[in-house]
């Protein structure tokens, strides 16, 4: 399933149609925001094989983003889906060294969400 190719990123919505990782990024300063969608162009680009200082698994297949502009350190969180997809999920300013569990957590609720809902539609 990882291999090379072309990777697409898709943004997770939840049922009501919002969209946490947009909301995210549209808080951010404008600049950070640029940087962000550097940060996504890059991992559309090497997909699986993107790795520190620009990304991480966390934990069960659920990875972040890292970010870095200013003193901001900021994660968007993602799972690799349907062969060529990368979905984010949310994003987070990480204010602490290690990333919050209820983060990842948080991801994996909404990649249970999603696979359960596209394999509903299949």
């Amino acid at each position: 399933m990882l291999g090379y190719g072309k990777w697409e990123v898709v943004y997770y919505e939840d049922r009501r149609g919002r969209c946490p990782v947009e909301d995210f990024i549209e808080s951010l300063p404008e600049k950070a925001q640029v940087k962000v969608f550097a940060y996504i162009e890059l991992l559309e680009e090497k997909g699986p094989f993107l790795k520190r200082p620009y990304a991480d698994l966390l934990e069960d297949e659920i990875y972040e983003l890292r970010v870095r502009f200013g003193k901001g350190r900021y994660r968007i969180f993602y799972f690799f889906w349907s062969g060529n997809k990368i979905v984010l999920t949310h994003g987070i300013t990480k204010k602490t060294s290690s990333v919050p569990p209820t983060e990842i957590e948080r991801a994996k609720r909404y990649r249970e969400d999603w696979l359960r809902r596209f394999e509903e539609a299949a």
